[in-house]
């Protein structure tokens, strides 16, 4: 089996694979296993990070940042059973339309 192209594909597998394995080798697995709240809380704390790192205008670090989210992100949605093809469909759902009308949408 090969491995998937896009590197978010193949980070979303690798969580995927550690999800059970020995949380005592594997940060992945101490997230999940520790819980969804633990996970979004994680998650939170690097966005804020990279907020602070935008706001700084130090693009090598917002850079490091924005992969801690990316990767935080995933393992948030492992965490409640969402896969990132359900949002990466959500995203090509909402392709070619304002992202007003979007907003609007959602009242």
């Amino acid at each position: 089996m090969t491995a998937p192209a896009h590197p978010l594909d193949r980070l979303a597998a690798t969580i995927a694979a550690r999800r059970g394995t020995d949380p005592g080798e594997s940060w992945t697995a101490r997230l999940l296993a520790e819980g969804p709240e633990t996970c979004a809380r994680k998650f939170g704390e690097e966005a804020v990070e990279a907020v602070i790192e935008a706001v700084r205008g130090d693009r090598a670090r917002l850079t490091s940042e924005a992969a801690d989210v990316l990767y935080h992100l995933l393992v948030m949605l492992a965490a409640r059973d969402v896969a990132l093809a359900d949002v990466l469909a959500e995203l090509e759902r909402r392709e070619g339309r304002s992202g007003l009308a979007e907003k609007a949408a959602r009242g």
